[in-house]
């Protein structure tokens, strides 16, 4: 398994968004390592779900359920989207703030690549932040 963060600005598509779907697609990204993230996602793979803009913190987690689709906002073909579910919500959000505090953490996708929608998490910075969160 491997995981991942997915930014979203929450006044376009919340937590609470994908909660009331129940199931929703991540497209709209153009970006071409994030697109690369995308594709390379398996079934099973989970992904904290990030606020960006609004609220810059880590709110829960979800878990992709679909992959290798094209992106349905997506008229040429070249962009990937995922499907995804929400598992579970952090009962304390994990911040931005919070997350560059922690040394351990300087390395993260999010900290050195600030502006990719979807990166990368290795298995310890998943496990720091889980512990993070309560």
């Amino acid at each position: 398994m491997a995981y991942w963060l997915m930014k979203s600005e929450p006044f376009k598509y919340s937590w609470d968004d994908l909660v009331a779907e129940g199931e929703g697609t991540w497209d709209g990204v153009r970006n071409y390592l994030a697109r690369n993230n995308l594709q390379a996602m398996e079934v099973g793979d989970e992904a904290f779900f990030y606020h960006s803009r609004e609220g810059l913190e880590i709110v829960g987690i979800c878990q992709i359920s679909v992959t290798g689709i094209g992106d349905p906002t997506d008229a040429t073909g070249k962009w990937a989207a995922v499907k995804v579910r929400p598992k579970e919500r952090f009962a304390k959000p994990v911040t931005l703030a919070a997350i560059k505090a922690e040394p351990r953490l300087a390395d993260m996708q999010l900290i050195r690549l600030s502006r990719l929608s979807v990166s990368a998490v290795t298995p310890e910075e998943w496990q720091l932040i889980r512990a993070m969160a309560g």
